[in-house]
């Protein structure tokens, strides 16, 4: 089983400003979401991960967002545990995304 990674909110927008285009899977509530994702970003709410990670490529690299990291990261260990390699925890979240 690979470790899971992390990424900072400011490596992710580096990456992004080149072009790049990583899995991404935005883990919040519709209302938090509803004040802004990352473009490119897929929203699925942690709660209905278990439903729904089927809708998540086993791609290289997959990205984890939340408000502050906490999510993400039981996110990873769930999509870990699902057999999903290449994740990654944005630390910080989205309160560090400005």
């Amino acid at each position: 089983m690979q470790p899971i990674g992390t990424i900072t909110p400011a490596e992710l927008k580096a990456r992004l400003q080149k072009g790049e285009t990583p899995t991404m899977i935005d883990v919040r509530e519709d209302e938090e979401v509803a004040a802004g994702m990352i473009p490119g970003a897929k929203h699925i709410p942690l709660g209905q991960l278990p439903l729904r990670h089927s809708e998540i490529p086993q791609t290289e690299e997959i990205i984890m967002i939340c408000r502050s990291g906490n999510r993400s990261g039981k996110a990873c260990d769930f999509l870990q545990q699902q057999g999903y390699g290449g994740l990654k925890n944005m630390v910080g979240g989205m309160l560090d995304w400005e």
